[in-house]
């Protein structure tokens, strides 16, 4: 049973209840109980002076590589990233091997993150059959056997037709479909963002248009069944302008965006590391800009970490050989506050709202607030606690970080997950 807890003296922020205020947190039975509470004694008491208290942060993008890749992650080793990153609930992505295309695979997945018995994970299903893309999986199955949206992640849905299907289905469960906007002809066994830095270099380009065609197909398939679509990793100008006039135009189309598609661009490709291979790649200074402007006036609902662990001898491939992907779930808060927040580009509700509020609106789930009666899943934050990024600290199986080495500034100290404390770094 989850003991009462105390939370004393934090800056509480809860973006959903509009709140920023210095308060007492009282947790009871794994929830949240009052505010303005003193200690009576019978609590435990977790003193928050200097801290930020918020709702537990929310990914809905993570690779947890289980079946299948568990020399990159598994589904406990994943989980305990989310905890060390401050994340108390997780999205995992299907493109395990053999993908989650059936109640039974969903069902392993929740098997192992009970024995993890770390953060919550939730599971999203293949939109098609192995994610082949040339039949649809068994959707309503999926839903009843617990998942929270539908994605190919890794590979797009070609298929016009197919990915039509997909939304008509999707919408009577209201679950978003979760697409991967890449057009792999286009992209052409790409390493990096085509432009004038990758004929330097003389490595092979995947140009932006790849990206931003898929993006306009499948936001005129939400348009025309009106279903839900959730756009994945959105890194391109012309990609935020295409969400930007959808919603506008009233199609139910949210997107989120990356840590590193907010803060590198692609000349560090100039070093060929590996770690720094990633799909969507690091783009231009000027879809930079225009991703932040996104994430600033609402086009972009929410920043997730795409964590995509990979083994050690994997990245240290050449670069044209390596597979793609960062982690991210351990370096994402402090990368947020140390490049966003801390020159004044974001505010920390700003930021709380689109890495625990939004997430948890977009996978339906009843988390991201600290409202009374609500789930205790809570993450306390230091916000001027300076740290490097050590891959002796990872609690992921892989060390593939784009931030290896860098100071950052902001950590989660304490996390609390269904009023039981997972994390605790003094």
């Amino acid at each position: 049973m989850p003991q009462s807890i105390l939370i004393k003296n934090g800056r509480v922020i809860d973006p959903g209840q509009n709140m920023d205020r210095i308060t007492n947190l009282l947790i009871e039975n794994g929830r949240i109980t009052a505010y303005d509470m003193q200690p009576t004694g019978r609590e435990r008491e977790i003193e928050a002076e200097g801290k930020i208290v918020v709702p537990g942060l929310i990914d809905l993008h993570v690779h947890l590589r289980e079946p299948g890749g568990e020399e990159d992650e598994t589904i406990q080793t994943g989980a305990a990233a989310a905890i060390n990153g401050g994340y108390t609930s997780i999205a995992c992505i299907p493109n395990t091997k053999p993908p989650i295309d059936s109640p039974s695979s969903v069902e392993f997945v929740q098997d192992q993150a009970t024995r993890a018995d770390m953060c919550n994970v939730y599971v999203v299903g293949t939109i098609s059959k192995g994610r082949e893309g040339k039949e649809l999986s068994e959707m309503g199955f999926l839903f009843k056997s617990g998942v929270v949206g539908f994605s190919d992640d890794g590979s797009e849905v070609e298929n016009a037709e197919l990915m039509r299907r997909a939304f008509e289905y999707a919408k009577m469960f209201n679950l978003p479909i979760m697409a991967h906007p890449e057009d792999k002809n286009l992209a052409n066994q790409g390493v990096m963002n085509e432009g004038t830095t990758s004929i330097r270099l003389g490595i092979r380009g995947i140009p932006a248009v790849a990206e931003e065609i898929m993006i306009a197909r499948d936001i005129m398939l939400a348009e025309y069944t009106k279903g839900r679509l959730h756009v994945m990793h959105v890194s391109t100008a012309k990609g935020v302008e295409l969400v930007r006039q959808a919603k506008k135009r009233g199609i139910d189309v949210t997107a989120e965006v990356t840590p590193h598609h907010l803060t590198l661009s692609e000349e560090l490709l100039e070093t060929f590391d590996s770690n720094l291979k990633m799909s969507p790649p690091l783009r231009s200074r000027a879809d930079i800009e225009a991703c932040r402007e996104g994430l600033l006036d609402g086009t972009i609902d929410c920043i997730a970490t795409d964590h995509a662990p990979h083994a050690m001898e994997k990245k240290l491939r050449e670069i044209d050989h390596a597979p793609f992907g960062v982690t991210g779930l351990e370096t994402a808060l402090g990368v947020i506050a140390t490049y966003l927040i801390e020159p004044g580009i974001l505010t920390w509700s700003m930021a709380i709202e689109k890495m625990a509020c939004a997430p948890a609106k977009i996978l339906n789930l009843k988390k991201g607030t600290l409202a009374i009666g609500a789930d205790a899943d809570v993450t306390i934050i230091d916000p001027k606690l300076r740290w490097k990024v050590d891959p002796k600290e990872f609690r992921s199986k892989s060390t593939n970080s784009a931030y290896l080495g860098k100071e950052l500034v902001g950590r989660p100290v304490c996390v609390i997950v269904q009023g039981r404390v997972r994390l605790e770094r003094r």
